[in-house]
């Protein structure tokens, strides 16, 4: 019992590896030890009568550095990294190549981070970095050793950029998932066999894909233009887009959730209830709690700031002030002909945009027809 205290090495029959001892009490006729053995880290807590207490050896830890120096550095460094997070609550942003902003910081570490199962939209103006932010989050999680199968939903034009960035900024390496790489994967599930996919949404929103992307898992989930999935309420009906579904099926294979839109509201307070009913479905029960909440600036779903709100650290606006002007012009100075083609089509936009909502509210149309004068006039 003198020999062996706390903190000591031993070996014996009883256990596959040796032990390091956490407490060591004796109680009667036994021996209790407490500790982990020293390889695979398994808590031990036995009790040992005295004969076989007495047939454990202590163990000298030795130290003859005749190890490998880059084995050595590297063991270091994986030590360091594990424990790297505990002491360094920023520990992503000081590992990757990038020079965040306050209001990135303040989204990643003030906002999403906080979570104890993310669930949120970051809804900031365009320009505000959300890529980076989304990078930032995936890497302080795997970090942290929360997350390792992690799936980026993107529009079809921003596949590879998004791939480059999360490369060059932040280490990660992403595999592309497309129709050809679906094709090449015969008889096994792509989904399953990477762990780090980006893909498109319109491809993943396809009939033949749905299955096979419902049956994994993920623990984290990004959306990139998440606006893109939307409902709309008819009365009592509900017309669900086939992005909106693949929506809801993100929503149920995912631990974590992030959607990232710089136009999450389109002025129409059932579609943004359920587009947010993806993160949290029934967290708004209602428009009118949704409406309250936001006014109150309780958002808990969500965070959006405006570029007017956006400063560096010396507090300087990162974007110039926006000055919105109509510029006015007679349509009577044009040519006859300009005037009689613009007249006919104010009347046809009319007739027909009236129409158009009357038929079931096919506003789809009814906006197509008020480009079509826009581009006409300008």
């Amino acid at each position: 019992m003198v020999e062996i205290k706390r903190g000591s090495i031993i070996k014996g029959p009883y256990w596959p590896e040796p032990v390091e001892v956490e407490n060591i009490e004796e109680t009667g006729d036994f021996v209790r030890i407490i500790g982990a053995t020293m390889r695979s880290g398994k808590y031990v807590n036995d009790y040992l009568t005295v004969e076989q207490f007495s047939n454990l050896m202590r163990e000298e830890l030795k130290s003859d550095f005749s190890g490998e120096p880059l084995e050595v550095f590297l063991s270091l460094e994986g030590l360091r990294y594990r424990f790297a997070s505990t002491y360094d609550p920023l520990l992503a942003m000081n590992v990757s190549k990038i020079n965040p902003l306050p209001h990135q910081i303040d989204a990643v570490y003030g906002h999403v981070l906080r979570l104890p199962r993310i669930r949120f939209l970051i809804a900031d103006d365009p320009g505000a970095g959300k890529t980076i932010m989304a990078g930032l989050i995936i890497k302080e999680l795997k970090l942290r050793n929360l997350i390792r199968r992690i799936l980026i939903m993107v529009p079809g034009h921003l596949k590879d950029q998004w791939r480059r960035e999360m490369m060059e900024k932040f280490e990660e390496r992403f595999r592309v998932v497309d129709r050809g790489t679906l094709d090449s994967a015969f008889g096994e599930n792509v989904w399953q066999r990477e762990n780090q996919i980006i893909t498109s949404i319109d491809f993943a929103k396809r009939e033949e894909v749905i299955p096979s992307l419902s049956s994994v898992r993920f623990d984290l989930v990004v959306v990139d233009e998440a606006h893109k999935m939307s409902a709309y309420r008819y009365g009592d009906k509900t017309k669900k887009t086939a992005r909106y579904r693949l929506g809801e099926t993100l929503s149920r294979i995912s631990e974590h959730l992030l959607f990232l839109t710089a136009t999450p509201h389109r002025g129409d307070p059932d579609n943004f209830r359920l587009f947010l009913d993806l993160l949290e479905p029934g967290f708004y029960a209602t428009n009118e709690m949704m409406e309250e909440a936001i006014s109150k600036g309780e958002t808990e779903l969500f965070i959006r700031r405006l570029k007017e709100d956006m400063r560096d650290f010396d507090g300087k606006r990162l974007f110039l002030p926006r000055h919105v002007k109509t510029a006015k012009f007679n349509l009577r100075r044009s040519s006859p002909d300009e005037q009689d083609l613009y007249n006919k089509l104010s009347i046809y936009v009319k007739t027909q945009y009236t129409r158009a909502l009357s038929r079931g509210k096919r506003r789809n149309v009814a906006f197509a027809l008020v480009i079509l004068q826009r581009r006409l006039a300008s």
